[in-house]
């Protein structure tokens, strides 16, 4: 069945593009961010479902949290870079859960109504259109399912030390994002509470995360043990987040139903959403080719990536 037919503008907002880097290397391995991925890991896991249908991670790059979706039986890693997925699909070649899609998430590539559980963390702070990107990840939810989506808190401690010693010109406690490098944002949280509220999604729950995120605690405590201390201060700090990375537990409760699909290669098409016109679902071709029913976009599979960046 086709959905409704709206024209994408995605096109018009600027997106950070990892395309061809080593951000695994440069961001992540032999970094010093041990810590930052063990909080992480332990915030998803309090707020996120450990078992379910179908789940997406939005940004999911070269695939650092995928092994937390072990419950899930259909799991889509979805980013912008097509060589960050295909790192992560050679990875997990042989896990048949997996379904690999390379998009733009201002015209999100998959169906309405699909996803049962969805992650987003480290994205937003790069988003120039919080509410456009919103809207998107609330459609691809039903009113049952569960989302953990995260973002750069722009109140936190070493922001308002700053801005207090003179050291920073812009206040924190001002509700408008701050753009502090190009496509960088921080975030107030009163600001990102009323972006959710006007994309339909509903905070359940809210964490203050990455508390001790000072290099000198990190050189001289166990990344483990200094994620664990962090994780007792999650909800207490959630009511006031001072944390640099604030955790919200979302759902969308005025959504429409589920959409059932069974997890397959042959549903593959059924769980994409045309980037071009935005019709859905698309059609299958080929084993590695699906279609556009309304505007005849083709898009293809190569290296184990289903590449909705561009049609053929």
């Amino acid at each position: 069945m086709t959905g409704s037919v709206q024209p994408q503008k995605s096109v018009d907002i600027p997106v950070i593009d990892y395309e061809g880097s080593q951000y695994r290397a440069d961001f992540w391995v032999g970094q010093g961010r041990q810590y930052e991925d063990a909080a992480e890991r332990i915030a998803i896991e309090r707020m996120l479902p450990a078992n379910g249908g179908r789940i997406a991670e939005i940004g999911a790059g070269f695939g650092r949290l995928a092994d937390l979706y072990k419950g899930y039986e259909q799991i889509v890693l979805f980013d912008y870079s097509r060589s960050l997925l295909q790192d992560a699909a050679r990875e997990r070649a042989s896990d048949g859960r997996f379904v690999f899609v390379a998009g733009n998430l201002y015209s999100l590539p998959l169906a309405s109504g699909i996803l049962d559980s969805l992650v987003m963390v480290r994205v937003m702070h790069h988003l120039a259109d919080v509410p456009a990107a919103l809207q998107q990840l609330r459609r691809a939810l039903h009113r049952h399912s569960v989302g953990v989506i995260e973002f750069a808190n722009k109140r936190n401690l070493k922001a308002l030390a700053r801005w207090a010693l003179g050291r920073q010109s812009w206040s924190p406690l001002n509700h408008e994002p701050i753009e502090f490098v190009r496509l960088n944002y921080d975030f107030h949280p009163a600001w990102m509470e009323k972006q959710m509220q006007a994309a339909g999604l509903r905070v359940k729950q809210r964490y203050a995360v990455s508390n001790f995120r000072l290099g000198a605690l990190k050189e001289r405590i166990d990344a483990e043990l200094l994620a664990g201390v962090d994780s007792w201060l999650f909800a207490p700090g959630g009511t006031f987040p001072l944390a640099p990375s604030v955790f919200l537990k979302v759902d969308a409760p005025a959504a429409g139903s589920r959409i059932l699909i069974e997890p397959g290669r042959e549903s593959i098409a059924q769980l994409l959403r045309c980037p071009v016109c935005g019709a859905e679902p698309l059609k299958q071709c080929a084993e590695d080719r699906v279609a556009c029913v309304e505007c005849n976009s083709a898009f293809a599979q190569r290296q184990g990536v289903w590449d909705l960046k561009e049609a053929l």
